[in-house]
């Protein structure tokens, strides 16, 4: 299942050519991560302010398909998936009026803040992971992806 976030594009998220600086939409992708954690009762000031773990980002890809401009109506889906016990990936697809413009992944590590060391994802993002678990097959196809 996925989540989805709405999201305009604002004249500040644009660059000098008037379109969505490549930067930003890691940024937005970002913000729909936030809601889908926040949709999940996760509380948002504990989960980033002085956490005894994190989730770095240890890998970001964006493919840019279509332009966006400011004022465009976006909407983000994402679905995270857990690729190993201390880590999970998120894929997003942002669309404008139903055509695809963007997808972008982004992998995350956790982490013991302290020793900056990996260690085993917390029950609350695992409970979080299994509530916006895709399909089997799907899962199954990107493990065969990171095999390969």
């Amino acid at each position: 299942m996925s989540f989805t976030y709405n999201r305009t594009v604002r004249f500040q998220d644009t660059d000098a050519a008037g379109v969505v600086y490549f930067g930003n939409v890691l940024g937005i992708c970002h913000e729909a991560y936030e809601e889908s954690l926040e949709a999940s009762s996760i509380n948002l000031k504990d989960f980033f302010t002085n956490p005894s773990v994190a989730f770095p980002i240890v890998h970001a890809s964006v493919d840019f398909l279509r332009p966006m401009f400011a004022g465009d109506k976006l909407l983000i889906s994402l679905i995270p998936q857990k690729i190993g016990g201390d880590k999970f990936e998120i894929s997003y697809e942002i669309t404008v009026a139903e055509v695809v413009v963007a997808k972008a992944i982004t992998k995350h590590v956790c982490i013991n803040v302290s020793s900056t060391t990996k260690q085993e994802l917390p029950d609350e993002i695992i409970q979080w992971l299994e509530t916006k678990r895709p399909d089997a097959e799907g899962a199954e196809r990107r493990k065969a992806r990171e095999i390969m």
